[in-house]
């Protein structure tokens, strides 16, 4: 099943979480504070994530909290403006979606090229990877492809959100605590080349 596929059928957890898990890896450096490389101003976000209480509340505040985040090319702040105040599928899932193709491009900036179609446009490029065509994806991409598949399908194995919801928003995290390491080692790597 492609990542299109499975952001159709996620439920409003699956979605929440897999458009927040795009995000937080798109973090940049100086918007996580919590020491271990954790991100403290979403943290009330993700909780929120189980069932949907107080979304619209822990939105705001993290839109606050982050509203310095200034850095050139960061896509964090179109995410976190695009997130709908609605607890419900259907605006979920176009964040999710949105999300999805943000943190995908995101990634593709600092990856190595493998010799994809130089002509082809980077939408149409992202959209087909998400379709599950990936050639000429590089290995940032796919890792972020893989990754965002892996969230989804943790969440919908899920099917007790009361029993497993924490465990499955806790898997969510870590996964993307650790892609956000990779992504930041792969620019910080690039940045002492040019220096």
């Amino acid at each position: 099943m492609s990542l299109l596929e499975r952001i159709a059928e996620a439920d409003e957890r699956g979605l929440a979480a897999s458009a927040l898990a795009c995000l937080e890896r798109c973090l940049p450096p100086a918007a996580a504070d919590g020491g271990g490389g954790e991100s403290e101003p979403l943290r009330p976000l993700w909780a929120s994530c189980a069932d949907g209480r107080a979304w619209t509340d822990r939105l705001d505040a993290a839109r606050a909290a982050m509203a310095d985040v200034d850095e050139t090319g960061s896509p964090v702040p179109e995410m976190l403006g695009s997130a709908p105040a609605d607890w419900s599928a259907d605006p979920l899932r176009e964040w999710a979606r949105t999300c999805s193709l943000l943190s995908l491009d995101f990634h593709r900036r600092f990856d190595m090229s493998v010799g994809g179609d130089a002509a082809e446009d980077p939408a149409g490029q992202l959209e087909r990877w998400s379709s599950g065509d990936v050639g000429g994806a590089g290995p940032l991409v796919a890792g972020e492809l893989r990754r965002q598949t892996e969230i989804l399908e943790a969440l919908a194995e899920a099917s007790e959100p009361a029993a497993a919801g924490a465990s499955g928003l806790r898997g969510a995290l870590e996964r993307s605590t650790e892609g956000r390491r990779v992504l930041r080692a792969v620019i910080s790597r690039r940045a002492r080349g040019r220096s």
